[in-house]
């Protein structure tokens, strides 16, 4: 692991295989083979940045990097070292301090990272060693070891699937921590494997470890006790993955094959790094200016003192007249230690209490977030929370928002909405009513109006209870309900009350809401067992089907199928899909008739998805099933053979209708999404999620406007020109350069951001496949090019999708844009622990507290409950934490210079004496009491915008952009100031009192007077 990290530090390419070779259960297929185990990486996961052994070098560097941390220790190491005016104690005191206090609470963080560490390695997990079940902690699984898990165990590395305690030989899992889909995935054993792993001897080879969540290519060699080895191909759906957790299956039995820091999950988590704000980095840029400003009065005053003293008589009196002998001795040196002690008598023009009265600010700034009642959630009883203060201001800087759509945007919460049957609209109400239709009464719908005729509406409600890849959740009362055959008499009509009431899980929320959907209508899905599927119609009964193929969903055919064979002997495909995919495959005058329901239900935000079928004679079966079973054992290239039997299979079907379902949208999600397209922000999707639903939620979320053309830069896409993908993704991106970019109207004058560049809208979609090509092209040359082309159109875009996108893509493309040119600011917001990645990688980390876990939380530097919070947040909070912390930061500067600049003019009164002009008390009260606690009390308290102002004109925000109040015109401005006032300090008091009193004694009290009127002007100033 050490020299893979510092392979990728370096930049060297690590040399490794391609593929690795793991014995199930370290046993070889040979019985006089001996075993040679190869050297796999243990199970231990590590998030920790500290060990007890670099903890203090490495803490002390970090710190040491900021510039005025370093600057203060450069000084204390003067004092103690040269004798100056100020004691050492003046600035070893604060800075030890700070230090101290830094490295405990860094300390104690990592101490956190620690702990929960140990939590997961330390985990007891079952391994099945020679026949016994053996407990041993996470971190000692090796790769080969045969691992049990029960139901609502998370998986404690990435295994293969072997067995399972279903009688299907599947599993279902959950992947919310990976990305971000609450719902259940099914996953399959390996075909033929023994049921007994004790006796079973098997290699596996696979590709070495990568972290896209998709992918997974490797094939089982099993041998037989016929010594003949089976061959079987291993893919995604037998690759169970650590941090999913398994459902609804009593328990698995899998072998490692990446364990620790090469599973999938640990691939994709991003590091955390220190963030710093812009205002950090403005304010180390004004440190330097002053620094060399005190560089230069040291310098003026060191030189001006050796030019006076080599006058006659002004060095020494006469009466202790040094020879010139004793004048050039060590010359060099004290004109270089006279030098450190002008340094140290104008140190204080580097503010030394601005970082701590800073820090105060952000600290207490931050509880105003906490009290905000308006981001009180009544359902969780929580409000917001801050993890960090540090990023306060970066709030008011926002210039671009990635957002997670699922939980994020949506409640993940699919509902049917309505249907089209042969170009008749079907809707299910909420009470009795007639609508265009069915007619309905109580309960499930079982009168019908005969507009497409019974028979196609049966067909079509059949396709939606058998096109899918839902199981039947289990549940002992409901299955007891159907054996005593449980029913209901309505208005003469039986009815199945627990048609509601059953429970499904699927992949994707949107197959539950059809099977729902056509129970309201009376049929109802009752299940699968052994390749045979059961509906209930709304005659109440029961029609099996021998389930025969899934042809399964993927983004580049956009559409699913199942073949069935019905009691009858009729084999039927049933297809469901996206229009775009399964027009083209039907017959146009069946086209005509769905088409605009779809699109008016697709304009209205909703889901659709069209259904076909078709009838297969005996020969085109035979056909199909050869086919696709050749494919499915194919070694190599089985995608692409898959893929052309599906196209050969899915032809020539009939359109039946159409389906639109609704993913509803968090409250006021459209609303907020608005409010930052109006402050100049632009808004990113990143999602894991199929393109179709996620276009559905930007139109339903206003990312996406009727007259926003859509640059889709997919796989599809990149199929579509009968081209290689390398040529034809150079030729979409030029073409998509052209329009967004080139053909662009001219940035009016004064105009800054991208926003506002375009009249056209133009909206970009992209998904992670085609975003790796961009990423990873083959050449270095191509790679950069495509960065810069897919950056220019985004960034000419008003909107972006990004759809199936692994957790580590989201990361890269937040970092991409993070260093684009100008170093846009970046917000990440997210509910689940696929987001991590990006919540880590932006600027400022938003997590939402959802319903999939609180990792994004944890790892966020704000949470807040709802998404509609974020226009409040940024809007309101970040314009005026921006606004106070920029006045804070310039009278910082100003009110120093105002006060050392008298100090420095003294000197010239003084013969460069090194004679302070303030008393030592008055030195260290300026900074802590006098001017610092009023500033505070401003920079907490000011309010310029009443907050109901800044959330009605989100412009206001524009404003404050690109950092506009740290700016090096507005710092010109305020030095000058300060100049200015120096010397109206310093001259007026001086020429006020030009004709000194006299004490009794014949002492002057010019200078009491003069250093007393220079301390109060500026403070009296500074306070009005």
């Amino acid at each position: 692991m050490l020299r893979r990290r510092l392979n990728r530090l370096l930049g060297r390419v690590e040399n490794r295989v391609e593929s690795r070779t793991i014995y199930v259960g370290h046993r070889s297929s040979s019985t006089n083979e001996a075993i040679i185990p190869p050297k796999f990486c243990d199970n231990r996961i590590v998030s920790s940045k500290y060990t007890v052994w670099n903890f203090l070098p490495k803490n002390l560097f970090e710190q040491f990097r900021r510039i005025a941390n370093f600057y203060f220790l450069i000084i204390f190491l003067v004092q103690v070292i040269v004798d100056t005016p100020t004691s050492p104690v003046t600035s070893g005191l604060p800075l030890f301090f700070v230090i101290t206090v830094t490295a405990i609470k860094q300390g104690y963080e990592d101490w956190l990272r620690h702990k929960a560490d140990n939590e997961v390695n330390k985990f007891p997990v079952t391994v099945l060693e020679e026949g016994r079940r053996i407990q041993k902690d996470s971190e000692k699984i090796k790769v080969g070891d045969v691992v049990e898990v029960k139901e609502d165990e998370t998986f404690p590395c990435d295994l293969i699937l072997l067995q399972s305690s279903r009688d299907d030989d599947t599993c279902f899992v959950t992947t919310a921590s990976l990305d971000g889909e609450s719902n259940h995935k099914t996953h399959y054993t390996v075909p033929d494997t023994e049921k007994d792993l004790e006796t079973l001897n098997a290699t596996i080879e696979c590709e070495q470890p990568q972290p896209d969540l998709y992918k997974f290519v490797g094939i089982m060699n099993i041998d037989g006790h016929d010594q003949e080895s089976a061959a079987r191909s291993l893919g995604p759906e037998n690759l169970l993955l650590k941090g999913a957790t398994l459902k609804n299956t009593q328990k698995i039995c899998g072998v490692a094959i990446y364990t620790g820091m090469e599973t999938k999950m640990a691939l994709n988590y991003q590091g955390k790094s220190q963030k710093r704000s812009a205002v950090e980095k403005s304010i180390n840029a004004f440190l330097l200016v002053y620094l060399c400003i005190l560089v230069s009065k040291a310098l003026v005053c060191t030189t001006l003192k050796y030019v006076w003293q080599n006058k006659p008589g002004q060095d020494e009196p006469w009466y202790n007249e040094k020879t010139q002998r004793e004048k050039d001795t060590n010359l060099y040196l004290k004109m270089f230690t006279d030098f450190l002690s002008f340094m140290v008598l104008f140190n204080f023009i580097i503010p030394v209490s601005m970082y701590v009265t800073v820090e105060m600010q952000k600290f207490l700034g931050s509880f105003f977030i906490t009290w905000d009642k308006d981001f009180f959630d009544p359902e969780i009883k929580e409000g917001a929370l801050v993890n960090t203060s540090d990023l306060n201001e970066e709030l008011g800087q926002v210039e671009y928002v990635f957002t997670d759509k699922t939980g994020t945007l949506t409640q993940n919460n699919m509902e049917f909405i309505e249907c089209c049957i042969d170009g008749f609209q079907y809707k299910y109400p909420d009470a009795s009513s007639e609508l265009d239709g069915f007619c309905v009464t109580d309960g499930p719908v079982n009168k019908v109006q005969d507009k497409a005729g019974r028979e196609k509406e049966e067909l079509f409600l059949r396709a939606l209870c058998l096109c899918h890849t839902v199981q039947v959740k289990e549940s002992t009362e409901q299955g007891q309900g159907q054996e005593d055959g449980l029913m209901d008499q309505v208005d003469g009509e039986v009815l199945h009350p627990l048609r509601e009431q059953r429970g499904f899980i699927a992949s994707s929320p949107d197959e539950v809401a059809l099977v729902k959907g056509a129970m309201r209508f009376g049929f109802t899905f009752l299940g699968l067992e052994s390749k045979n599927m059961k509906i209930l119609t709304r005659n109440n009964d029961i029609e099996t089907y021998e389930l025969l193929h899934v042809l399964n969903f993927d983004p580049v055919r956009r559409r699913m199928s199942v073949i069935v064979r019905s009691k009858s002997g009729d084999t039927l495909l049933f297809c469901k899909g996206a229009d775009s995919s399964i027009f083209p495959r039907v017959k146009q005058e069946e086209v005509e008739r769905i088409r605009m329901n779809v699109e008016r239900n697709a304009t209205e935000g909703y889901r659709t998805l069209c259904v076909a079928c078709k009838y297969l004679s005996a020969e085109d079966y035979a056909q199909a099933d050869a086919g696709l079973r050749e494919a499915r054992l194919a070694l190599q290239d089985r995608e692409a053979k898959l893929m052309a039997v599906y196209n050969q299979v899915e032809t020539g079907m009939s359109l039946i209708g159409a389906t639109a379902v609704e993913d509803r949208l968090q409250e006021e999600a459209a609303e907020t999404m608005e409010a930052l397209q109006g402050a100049g922000i632009k808004v990113w999707v990143l999602t894991g999620d199929k393109m179709e639903t996620a276009k559905s939620t930007c139109y339903a979320c206003r990312l996406f406007q009727r007259s926003t053309e859509l640059l889709e830069l997919t796989v599809r896409t990149l199929e579509d020109g009968g081209r290689k993908r390398e040529e034809r993704l150079h030729e979409l991106l030029l073409e998509y350069h052209r329009k967004a970019v080139q053909d662009a109207p001219p940035i009016k004058a004064g105009v800054t951001r991208t926003w506002s560049s375009a009249n056209q809208d133009y909206g970009f979609i992209i998904d992670g496949a085609t975003l790796s090509m961009v990423l990873n092209a083959f050449s270095e040359s191509n790679s950069s090019s495509y960065k810069n082309l897919f950056l220019q159109i985004c960034q000419n875009c008003t909107s972006v999708l990004c759809c199936r996108m692994a957790p580590l893509q989201k990361a890269q493309i937040v970092k991409m844009v993070k260093n684009s040119k100008g170093s846009p600011i970046t917000l990440s917001i997210g509910d689940g622990a696929n987001d991590v990645s990006m919540i880590l990688e932006a600027h400022v980390g938003i997590g939402i507290k959802g319903k999939e876990g609180r990792q994004a939380v944890r790892n966020s530097d704000y949470a807040i409950p709802k998404l509609k919070h974020l226009k409040k947040l940024l809007l309101a909070h970040g314009h005026l934490y921006y606004v106070r912390i920029a006045h804070l930061v310039q009278y910082f500067f100003y009110k120093n210079l105002c006060f050392i600049l008298p100090q420095f003019l003294y000197q010239f009164f003084c013969g460069y004496s090194q004679q302070p002009l303030y008393d030592a008390a008055y030195l260290t009260m300026y900074n802590i009491c006098f001017t610092s606690m009023p500033i505070l009390a401003y920079s907490l308290l000011e309010q310029h915008i009443c907050i109901e102002v800044l959330l009605d004109n989100a412009t206001l925000y524009r404003e404050i952009a690109k950092n506009g109040m740290l700016q090096w015109r507005p710092f010109l401005y305020w030095t000058l100031l300060g100049v200015f006032h120096g010397l109206l300090f310093f001259f007026g008091v001086r020429y006020l009192f030009s004709n000194p009193a006299l004490q009794d004694n014949g002492q002057v009290f010019w200078q009491l007077v003069i250093w007393n009127n220079c301390l109060h002007c500026p403070c009296l100033h500074c306070h009005t």
